[in-house]
């Protein structure tokens, strides 16, 4: 949709590997809309994914006992968090749909792109308390998940890594929902290493068709039951 801003958080070391395909029909698809497109691809970038005291420009509030949550919200209302949070602050702000693109690692984001969530989403920037879940802080904005995984045939309920909505709880509810985002239906391309090169091309256009009508979904229902009913 033509004025629409979009973020990808792009968390892959290889540009040629499927998640490089799926990130660059994003943003091919995203743009023949009108949308503006920023990418943040967190190992070209070589982002810190250390949340340290370097976050922080200039005094510390305590500088007798370190704490990291208490002085980024500190340094956030004094305009004092360090250049790169503040500019992938200013990508989020402005961004209506944020798109986070990364294979799975452990039921989880890579660390690199863990370290951009804990550094990025400070308290003060993406919710205050008690202004989280649906009082948070990007309930005007859309946020989506898009990963690969290793393998196939463990992720349903009886299997043995257990439904993919169980992994799901604490990236989609615990940072997303947290923070306010209306949150989309993921986008999981099965096991691509472990199918045929025509299997991977169809994820990578099954995921660009689906962007087509993007701004026509509905957000899930993000409550327990979604994930574990």
């Amino acid at each position: 949709m033509a004025g629409k801003r979009v973020l990808i958080v792009y968390a892959h070391q290889e540009p040629k590997s499927m998640n490089g395909s799926l990130k660059n029909v994003a943003v091919t698809e995203l743009t023949s809309q009108g949308c503006q497109v920023t990418v943040s691809d967190l190992y070209a970038m070589d982002f810190e994914p250390r949340a340290t005291r370097k976050d922080i420009v200039g005094t510390l509030s305590n500088s007798e006992s370190f704490n990291y949550a208490v002085e980024t919200h500190e340094a956030y209302k004094k305009g004092s968090l360090s250049s790169d949070v503040v500019e992938e602050q200013k990508k989020v702000q402005e961004a209506d749909l944020v798109i986070f693109q990364f294979p799975l690692y452990w039921y989880s984001v890579p660390a690199i792109m863990k370290g951009w969530i804990d550094r990025v989403l400070c308290q003060g920037f993406a919710f205050e308390v008690p202004k989280y879940f649906n009082k948070g802080f990007f309930q005007n904005k859309l946020g989506l998940l898009s990963f690969t995984t290793a393998g196939a045939e463990t992720y349903f309920k009886n299997g043995l890594g257990g439904d993919a909505r169980y992994i799901l709880w604490p990236l989609q509810h615990g940072v997303l929902h947290f923070c306010g985002f209306k949150v989309l239906a993921p986008q999981i391309s099965f096991a691509p290493e472990h199918v045929s090169e025509e299997k991977r091309k169809e994820m990578v256009a099954s995921w660009a068709r689906r962007l087509a009508t993007i701004w026509d979904e509905k957000p899930i229902h993000c409550t327990p039951s979604w994930y574990f009913e």
